[in-house]
């Protein structure tokens, strides 16, 4: 017999099972709001296709014979199957429990996301976290993530989500460099300054600049070159030059005093705008496991 004739007797093994526990036709038919010859249709069937007798009938009574009681068995262990199986849904779909799978890039994993994992664990006893920091945004389905950060202007086309705040870059450099080298009052004094840009592409040592009336553009140069934003800020602290950072990598070292901003009156416009959005799949049911993550990042960052 093959699967798909296996599986529409299935119906008919559920029917079986209530034949027996009701004690007969007319009484499982009642219960399943159907009419006794349909439900006796429906043995008949499975009695057919399995070339068994599994009942005894008579004028007043339904016996199971031996293959019957043995088929009982194995449909009853069916239907325990899925009730079990259908538990898990009402369990996973009731509270917050689970593990959720969440990948953020680097920078905004290390210094945004991270500190707050802690807090959500304790919060959510029975939800755990696999956290991926990793700068290659996963396939949500093929990759098995549930929910992924990515810095943009709108949601990719398949993907839904919410903006957990803008990402700002800053112009940052430490104070012993700017003693050194003196602090720009004006974005083409960058031109003698020693700074320290992505280099991903050929134009990103091209900074723009804009302080709400007028737009600049500097073609800056410096001695290094780095397309990460950690790795910037370690050069800037080691006095090196001048660099470009998302407000959260440089918050804490401009709170210390360990950097200052440079050219504060100038909004930078260049590479890596928009927000953080947390993103999930079109049309998703959301279970309570992933909601809550999603609450929880969006309020934790609502004032950021």
């Amino acid at each position: 017999m093959r699967t798909n004739e296996k599986a529409s007797l299935l119906p008919g093994m559920a029917v079986f099972v209530r034949v027996v526990e009701a004690g007969s036709f007319s009484a499982a038919a009642r219960q399943l709001g159907t009419t006794a010859s349909a439900v006796s249709r429906q043995v008949a069937r499975l009695e057919q296709e399995l070339s068994l007798r599994l009942m005894e009938r008579t004028t007043r009574q339904l016996r199971l014979n031996e293959a019957g009681s043995e088929f009982y068995g194995h449909c009853r262990s069916m239907l325990d199957a899925a009730d079990q199986a259908l538990a898990i849904g009402e369990r996973l779909m009731s509270s917050p429990r689970g593990l959720v799978r969440l990948s953020v890039p680097k920078a905004y994993g290390k210094f945004v996301i991270s500190p707050l994992m802690p807090g959500f664990l304790r919060r959510y006893a029975d939800v755990d976290v696999h956290l991926q920091i990793s700068d290659q945004s996963p396939d949500l389905i093929e990759d098995g993530f549930d929910l992924l950060v990515k810095v943009t202007d709108q949601p990719p086309e398949g993907l839904v989500g919410k903006p957990l705040g803008a990402v700002r870059q800053l112009l940052c450099a430490s104070p012993a460099y700017l003693d050194r080298q003196g602090t720009p009052q004006h974005p083409q004094e960058l031109l003698r300054h020693n700074c320290v840009y992505l280099g991903e592409h050929a134009g990103d040592n091209r900074w723009h600049f804009s302080d709400g009336e007028r737009q600049e553009m500097v073609t800056v140069r410096g001695r290094y070159v780095c397309n990460h934003s950690e790795a910037r800020l370690e050069a800037a602290l080691a006095d090196i030059g001048v660099t470009v950072l998302p407000h959260f990598t440089a918050a804490q070292a401009l709170t210390d005093g360990r950097l200052r901003e440079v050219l504060p009156h100038w909004r930078y416009t260049g590479s890596y705008q928009g927000a953080a959005w947390l993103l999930w799949r079109q049309n998703q049911h959301l279970p309570p496991k992933q909601r809550v993550l999603i609450d929880y990042l969006s309020e934790a960052l609502a004032s950021c």
